[in-house]
């Protein structure tokens, strides 16, 4: 088995490029995976793994073999690599360079004539994303679309903020038109989170297939959208504020959605 003992290693410093710039990501094809949950989420939706690197001091080799459904390689490292590598203080001894997805429309399929989709225009924060992704986990809906993106879906701080919701979604990503056009050629209805023009989201019914649009909270949605909806929407404010964080407007509506179907 290949032992990486020195940050100064070649191969280590093509993972920190990976790991921190979004243009190797797409040129490679690469990212990192931390942590056990993680990487055991992106073994179920059938990522495939290019190498997994680990610190025997925090993990032991039958542990990282029964995580997986595939054969991997592996690859030991010391502690003053996997401290340089690790992104997060606790990801147990372990790190996964895994194969990009194409996260292409064309890619996306439903399992009935209803399904809820949410949808996220342009999100500058991957925190932010992350936050999205486990909303529409915790909903189940059927699909995560991101229109105009600001962020790499593989930015470790979308995968560690989604606690590795990234690898249970089912995501795609285009410009605004794209799916607009998508949403209109599939029957879905459009929902756009907007002050202007809107009815109170509770006044919809969500029971047809459905998607919820959520834009930022500083500029909220592009006129697009607005001028695309089905209905626009808004989430009544009581308070002395205008806006509340785009996971938690996104969570309201799609939650009152799953209301109305029982939450199936």
């Amino acid at each position: 088995m290949k032992e990486i003992t020195s940050i100064q290693n070649n191969y280590v410093k093509n993972l920190l490029k990976l790991q921190e710039k979004s243009k190797e990501r797409k040129t490679q094809g690469l990212f990192l995976i931390e942590g056990k949950r993680e990487i055991s989420l992106a073994n179920l939706a059938n990522y495939e793994f290019d190498t997994v690197l680990f610190y025997p001091a925090l993990i032991t080799e039958q542990e990282i073999i029964n995580l997986f459904y595939q054969e991997v390689t592996l690859i030991k490292i010391s502690k003053e690599v996997y401290q340089k590598l690790a992104y997060r203080a606790s990801t147990e001894g372990l790190i996964a360079v895994a194969k990009i997805k194409n996260f292409s429309l064309q890619n996306i399929s439903f399992k009935n004539s209803t399904p809820l989709i949410l949808v996220a225009e342009s999100i500058e924060k991957p925190g932010n994303i992350g936050a999205l992704l486990r909303t529409a986990d915790a909903a189940n809906v059927d699909a995560v679309f991101i229109a105009n993106p600001k962020s790499d879906m593989y930015n470790s701080n979308v995968i560690r903020s989604s606690v590795g919701c990234l690898f249970t979604n089912q995501i795609a990503v285009g410009t605004s038109t794209e799916i607009i056009t998508f949403l209109k050629e599939n029957n879905i209805a459009i929902y756009s989170a907007t002050l202007q023009n809107s009815n109170e989201y509770h006044q919809e019914n969500y029971t047809n297939a459905s998607a919820i649009v959520v834009g930022t909270e500083a500029t909220g949605l592009s006129e697009i959208w607005r001028k695309n909806a089905t209905q626009n929407i808004n989430i009544p404010m009581q308070g002395k504020i205008d806006s509340m964080n785009v996971s938690v407007a996104a969570a309201i509506v799609i939650f009152e959605a799953k209301r109305q179907r029982n939450f199936k």
